[in-house]
């Protein structure tokens, strides 16, 4: 019987930035944060430590003290290294071959969000709060429109919570 690989939703920074900021604030839905760690432990969410590094906000927002707690970062930040080949065809198909380091320093870690997912593209996605603009061109390109130029698939948030069924009592659904 062949072994079915589940899939692995990639998380980009803003999620987890904007779920506290503007929708999923740790105090008023603090569910949603044992949810993501229930999945990252589970192996269903997991966020590429390049990645992690963008989660930032005030010296004491929570969820940056969340991300940088060892138990959760252990758990949520992807035990893998960089192929540098997949990143470079990200960069190279995604945004352009001629990139200067000012577009560079634009597009940060976006490449090696999608370059983890293009490790494999049939059972990894990307997720972002980013909206595609195809177009944006270079360095102004979007994540949605990379993912797409690269072949690897890309959902944001909302469809994260619908796959995975988020809830306010999600324990009991589990």
């Amino acid at each position: 019987m062949p072994v079915v690989q589940k899939e692995l939703f990639l998380l980009d920074a803003n999620v987890i930035i904007h779920a506290h900021d503007l929708y999923y604030h740790m105090d008023r839905v603090p569910e949603f944060w044992d949810w993501l760690e229930f999945h990252a432990e589970n192996g269903s969410i997991a966020m590429p430590n390049e990645t992690h590094g963008e989660i930032q906000g005030g010296a004491n927002a929570q969820h940056v003290q969340w991300a940088k707690n060892r138990d959760v970062r252990a758990r949520l930040v992807l035990d893998e290294e960089f192929d540098p080949d997949l990143l470079n065809r990200v960069i190279e198909q995604g945004y352009a071959p001629d990139l200067n380091e000012v577009e560079l320093d634009k597009i940060a870690m976006d490449p090696f969000l999608v370059a983890y997912g293009l490790k494999d593209p049939d059972n990894r996605i990307v997720v972002s709060n980013e909206v595609s603009k195809p177009s944006k061109q270079r360095a102004n390109r979007k994540v949605p429109d990379v993912c797409r130029a690269v072949g690897v698939k890309c959902c944001n948030v909302y469809q994260l919570l619908k796959e995975l069924d988020f809830r306010t009592n999600w324990r009991q659904a589990v």
